[in-house]
């Protein structure tokens, strides 16, 4: 699955630059989000970009939401959703 994180983290760095803003380098599982670099629109930007380059929204497909603190959270929702 790492292919998979270097995807995310990948859309990360390009929706900050889209955004103006400097990304938290660097970016490993204890990174909060919260304090990655990413406000709220730039998460909601994040999401639509990786639905449209992986095919799905994990967010939406949960049956009860989950709101990831920490980037490596925010991965392993991915991974567990890619099986699906």
């Amino acid at each position: 699955m790492e292919n998979l994180r270097d995807k995310i983290t990948t859309a990360i760095q390009e929706t900050a630059d889209m955004r103006g803003t400097e990304v938290l380098r660097p970016l490993v599982d204890d990174t909060v989000l919260l304090e990655s670099g990413l406000d709220s629109l730039g998460f909601a930007i994040l999401v639509a970009r990786l639905e449209e380059d992986l095919g799905y929204d994990p967010f939406v497909l949960m049956d009860m939401p989950v709101y990831p603190r920490t980037l490596g959270e925010f991965i392993e929702i991915y991974q567990r959703y890619a099986l699906q």
